[in-house]
């Protein structure tokens, strides 16, 4: 009997590695991991997208390859050190946004600035050559790049405690914005402007340090606006920066051609996707209605003299930041705005 049961031992053993040896090698293989940085917690509507990206890659691949996606920078890395760290190769990608860069590559915050753009269909056709500037910039640190998120075109408008809807009433008033090429140009208009985190913004607007808020009014609320300012007047549409997906060149050349496929084709259809819905007028509409709910008085737009006076101011502005960041800045700038000429 005990023979017996040992034969049977045997043969379910047996049974059991040839069962093994039929598995795939797919399947037995261990997959290949990527680790992703993200700076951007997530709650923000990039790092949903970032995760179906990295689902994607893993269906795509069918296992063998996935992305592990660390939000809110939980890998400890800075953002201003990023084209050094993918250079050396120590992380495996990142979400590129060129602006942070202005210590290592100062050329890629003079790619796009506020007031490039009047209409936000503007937005869409300056792409392919944005990207484009950033790929070669990127390329320069080893970083290859495969598609990545478009943001939404959102409003910008004057969020103030009184009636303003025109840059003469701004003129003895006080305005938070969020860059240096702002505070420039407001100061070409005569307007005093001063660059207040957004975390400040609020109480700036409370206590009086400033105001009118320069903001994307589409998120207003995300920010509680309405609370310290109750009119609003839309300006122009966001130049949004697009950000990449950078791939370390170190890692992209260990990948076979397979997965190397698998990442530019999920890459591209998150870029196409997020393109499609850059440009909304019904987002932007129901955002209006809600602030308006919310106690928001709606002004009249700024006036179109009053917006080609502020992009001609802004675009001064953002040449100086050109200029400052040298020939390849001056280089990018040209190209940039050569093509918004022809739009």
């Amino acid at each position: 009997m005990k023979a017996y049961k040992s034969n049977m031992s045997t043969t379910a053993m047996t049974a059991s590695m040839a069962a093994l040896l039929l598995v795939s090698p797919v399947t037995m293989a261990e997959s290949r991991v990527l680790k992703f940085h993200s700076g951007y917690a997530e709650s923000r509507p990039e790092a949903k997208y970032l995760n179906e990206f990295a689902k994607e890659v893993e269906q795509l691949s069918q296992g063998d390859l996935k992305v592990d996606v660390f939000h809110a920078a939980s890998l400890g890395l800075n953002e201003p050190d990023l084209l050094r760290i993918l250079k050396r190769g120590s992380i495996d990608m990142a979400l590129l946004y060129g602006e942070y860069y202005t210590r290592d590559a100062p050329e890629l915050a003079a790619v796009y600035a506020q007031g490039a753009i009047t209409r936000p269909e503007q937005h869409l056709e300056i792409l392919p050559t944005i990207r484009d500037v950033y790929e070669q910039g990127y390329a320069k640190w080893n970083i290859k790049t495969i598609g990545g998120i478009v943001s939404p075109v959102f409003s910008v408008g004057l969020h103030c405690k009184e009636p303003i809807n025109s840059l003469a009433q701004l003129e003895n008033k006080k305005v938070r914005v969020w860059s240096a090429q702002l505070v420039d140009a407001f100061t070409k208009l005569n307007i005093s402007a001063q660059v207040i985190p957004q975390n400040d913004m609020y109480m700036a607007l409370q206590t009086g340090v400033v105001d009118c808020a320069y903001y994307l009014s589409t998120v207003a609320e995300t920010v509680s606006l309405h609370e310290v300012t109750q009119y609003e007047a839309y300006l122009h549409p966001w130049a949004a920066v697009p950000a990449l997906f950078g791939v370390s060149d170190k890692t992209w050349n260990s990948l076979s051609g397979e997965q190397q496929q698998v990442l530019q084709q999920a890459g591209e259809n998150l870029w196409q996707k997020t393109r499609a819905a850059a440009v909304d007028p019904e987002r932007e509409a129901k955002a209006r209605a809600r602030r308006q709910e919310l106690g928001v008085t709606m002004l009249e737009n700024f006036s179109p003299q009053d917006v080609q006076q502020f992009q001609q101011a802004a675009l001064e502005a953002w040449q100086a930041i050109a200029v400052r960041a040298g020939e390849n800045g001056e280089q990018i700038y040209d190209r940039v705005t050569g093509k918004l000429a022809k739009l």
